[in-house]
């Protein structure tokens, strides 16, 4: 289990929470009386969920103990859960499933998107946003610094994440659900500071690598990977950094294909 520090996921929080903010303005729907933030981390999503639809019962689900601790701290009219969002499942059908920069975490999504399927009532919707950056050089060069012989075998397994092309969920959607939308947007994100694109990416990208490193080892690594960045993501003359980054959205509404319920 990955080890998540909230403070630092939240070191760029209005920029983190954009995306959800513009998939949830996508969602047309009756007031969902259920909400399952599927990989709530810290809750800050889950709070714009409950302004929304302030009548609505909502359910966190996240691994993470330390960012469920925050989310229940924020938001104890909620309900928190500690489990692994590729296993869980609920306990009643869902209105609406709101998943953000999270399932590309999980493995199998051809299983997985059948269970989310499974997971809502006859006129739920799934709204899904998960990042498509993988090729952009800072991830680039996050794999090749992890590849070099310095760190031979010490990261062997560790995953970035996973996202299929657009048309495979297209097609993978289509079979389970009668309505599909999908989109990508690209954020042009101006950070702050020579190293922010690093910051960044420790907040999220790099927590399965770091969590492979001693601290002497993290201090190397990090020595490492900031010039490496600072040179393809250089400070502008206003001292700001441009950090390109794509995402993939996805809403589909009323499940018609429905698999057996399964957990872990």
């Amino acid at each position: 289990m990955m080890n998540w520090s909230p403070d630092r996921y939240l070191g760029f929080h209005d920029l983190r929470l954009r995306p959800a903010l513009d998939l949830m303005g996508r969602i047309s729907m009756t007031p969902p009386r259920t909400i399952v933030d599927l990989g709530c981390g810290p809750g800050n999503v889950s709070a714009l969920l409950l302004q929304r639809w302030p009548d609505a019962d909502l359910t966190g689900v996240d691994q993470s103990t330390e960012m469920l601790e925050r989310a229940r701290a924020e938001i104890p009219r909620a309900q928190w859960v500690e489990a692994d969002i590729s296993c869980w499942y609920p306990d009643v059908a869902v209105d609406l499933l709101f998943s953000n920069a999270a399932l590309h975490w999980v493995g199998d999504h051809p299983a997985l998107f059948a269970r989310l399927a499974a997971m809502l009532g006859a006129e739920g919707v799934l709204a899904v946003q998960m990042p498509a950056n993988f090729s952009a050089p800072s991830h680039r060069l996050i794999r090749e610094l992890a590849a070099s012989s310095e760190w031979a075998g010490v990261f062997e397994g560790v995953r970035m994440g996973e996202v299929l092309e657009p048309d495979a969920y297209q097609s993978l959607l289509s079979a389970h659900f009668g309505e599909v939308d999908l989109w990508e947007t690209s954020y042009y994100q101006r950070l702050s500071g020579e190293h922010a694109v690093f910051e960044w990416l420790a907040g999220s990208t790099l927590v399965p690598y770091f969590d492979r490193l001693s601290e002497a080892q993290t201090r190397a690594f990090v020595s490492g990977l900031k010039p490496m960045l600072a040179s393809v993501y250089p400070v502008r003359p206003d001292g700001s950094v441009l950090f390109p980054f794509k995402r993939l959205f996805m809403l589909a509404r009323g499940p018609v294909h429905r698999v057996p319920r399964e957990t872990c």
